[in-house]
Order: structure tokens, then sequence, then C-alpha cells
């Protein structure tokens, strides 16, 4: 059928770009939260280091991204935000 799109074959193998980054629109909210919070001063506003035992956690600033991108999308239930860092391109 000539005047439709044809899809392509989804267990073709392709070269992917190497970094994730490269999936993330250049416009994307993500990159706005990404250099609002490392723009902060986190010691001042009192996110300080977590304890010495046990696995190490994640970085505040980290988390601090996490959370304002799910504040942004309506995602509040760390449930759900630990699923969408899991299958959404932007939160990884």
């Amino acid at each position: 059928m000539g005047r439709f799109i044809e899809g392509c074959d989804r267990r073709e193998q392709l070269f992917l770009p190497t970094c994730v980054d490269d999936y993330v629109a250049e416009d994307s909210t993500v990159r706005i939260v990404d250099v609002f919070v490392d723009e902060l001063d986190l010691a001042t506003l009192g996110f300080a280091g977590a304890a010495a035992t046990g696995r190490p956690g994640y970085h505040p600033a980290t988390l601090l991204k996490l959370y304002v991108y799910g504040y942004l999308n309506q995602v509040q239930s760390s449930r759900r935000l630990e699923r969408e860092a899991g299958r959404n391109v932007e939160l990884m």
C-alpha cells in the first residue's frame, strides 16, 4: 500500500546513540531542572552528608532533581517516581 507510512521491523538491530542524553530533547524541562539544581548551594540549604554506615545513598542533588521533575509532571508518589525512573529516558 503506497499511501501509508511503512513501519520498520522492531527486532532490527540499529546503531543507537552511545549516550542516554542523546535521547532527551534539547527543549525538555528535565534539562532546566538539571541546571537549576546544579546551581543551588545544597550545603547552605541543609542537605548535609549521609550516615557513614551501610550502603552509600544517592547524592542529595540527584534526589532533589527527581522530586522536582515529579512535581512538575504531577507524579508525587515515590513508588510512581521509582517506576518512571526505570522506564522514562528523561529520568535516566
